[in-house]
């Protein structure tokens, strides 16, 4: 066993925190220490400080800990984080220390796209099956991956214990296929459809509409250039506040 002063402080304290106790914005925040971590690898350094992840991300070094400290103790005195080890702890607390076979629903343009992204397989996620309505896209592949009609959706997933599904389809057919996904044993889905669908409380679900995101984007530059222009005295207020001298005061 060695002597327990020896282990890691990963070792004397494993992951504490159950799904429910903690904050979906920690999680998402912890997708992007991940992230870093694996560029400072890459770039070969060994260890980093809640400091550097902070300055990295925008988050105060406060915020760093306390997210991490809601599934242990995983720093070193002295050294701060040892990037490999905080990168395996984070791989086990999001659960892609392991390999996720994932179904994807809807081959159009976006479908494709996403068949065609490295990023998933990279982080653990192989998209195995693909599956559309169009029955004359059946059997072909993209990627490598195997294009089935729907109907096929139950055979499938449960021969490849398939748990994860992306939605690539329109926003009217969205809540049908979703249920279908639902039917068939799917546990997670990430839903690129621009409506929300209501599932079940045992199925997790994330929806990206980039048309939303554009309006936060929209929302933010407005919002700085009406600050910019609340700035900015007008020219009558500038005449009207600038200092009188000696040499504009009239003559008695």
């Amino acid at each position: 066993m060695g002597d327990p002063k020896q282990r890691s402080p990963r070792a004397k304290e494993q992951a504490r925190a159950t799904p429910g106790t903690v904050p979906k914005a920690v999680v998402s925040r912890l997708s992007l220490y991940l992230r870093e971590l694996q560029h400072l690898v890459r770039d070969g350094q060994v260890t980093t400080s809640s400091s550097q992840l902070g300055n990295l991300l925008g988050f105060t070094d406060a915020q760093v800990r306390k997210d991490l400290a809601f599934f242990g103790q995983f720093g070193y005195p002295g050294i701060g984080y040892r990037c490999a080890e905080l990168i395996d702890a984070i791989r086990g607390i999001l659960g892609t220390d392991q390999q996720w076979p994932v179904a994807l629903v809807g081959v159009g343009n976006l479908g494709r796209a996403l068949l065609g992204y490295k990023g998933f397989l990279q982080q653990g996620f192989d998209i195995i099956a693909a599956f559309d309505n169009d029955a004359a896209k059946a059997g072909q592949q993209i990627e490598g991956v195997t294009i089935y009609d729907l109907s096929a959706l139950p055979e499938v997933v449960a021969s490849h214990n398939i748990k994860l599904g992306l939605l690539a389809v329109p926003a009217s057919a969205a809540q049908t296929v979703a249920d279908r996904l639902v039917g068939v044993g799917i546990e997670g889905i990430l839903n690129f459809a621009p409506v929300t669908i209501a599932l079940p409380e045992n199925v997790s679900q994330v929806g990206i509409d980039l048309a939303i995101e554009l309006e936060q984007l929209s929302f933010g530059v407005l919002k700085r250039h009406a600050a910019t222009v609340q700035d900015e005295p007008c020219a009558e207020e500038t005449t009207q506040d600038k200092p009188t001298t000696a040499a504009e005061e009239e003559p008695n």
